[in-house]
């Protein structure tokens, strides 16, 4: 995997460790990143993101501690061997959140639905970092 695969943004809301956590279960599970294949080093993300170092540590060790990775000496943090790779219902249970997030902002903005979708197909269609 190639460190600039993540997209890090030091002002979102979201804690960094858990934007980090977040792009790599989606990674996983959307076939981007497969068993046994090697994780950027902590060094390497932390200095192509300019983060701290222990910011990515925490982030792997999460990943580590839930099974998703495994820490293998002297190669680093690789993805596990899953028995089963995710279905579509747990890829779709990693998006929902944010699109229950999506649906009560366009509400709260009174926004409409027709005009919110053809954006997002848009941004689909879009090669976003």
């Amino acid at each position: 995997m190639d460190a600039s695969l993540l997209s890090i943004q030091p002002n979102a809301p979201e804690p960094l460790y858990r934007q980090i956590t977040g792009q790599i279960r989606r990674l996983v599970a959307g076939g981007q990143l497969r068993a046994g294949q090697a994780l950027p080093s902590v060094r390497e993300v932390a200095g192509l993101h300019a983060i701290n170092p222990m910011t990515v540590s925490k982030a792997y060790s999460q990943l580590e501690a839930e099974g998703l990775l495994v820490r293998l000496r002297g190669k680093g943090m690789v993805v596990a061997d899953l028995a089963t790779p995710p279905d579509l219902v747990a890829r779709w249970a990693l998006v929902d959140p944010a699109l229950d997030a999506l649906a009560r902002h366009a509400r709260e903005l009174e926004l409409p639905a027709d005009a919110l979708l053809d954006r997002l197909k848009t941004r689909l269609k879009e090669d976003l970092p």
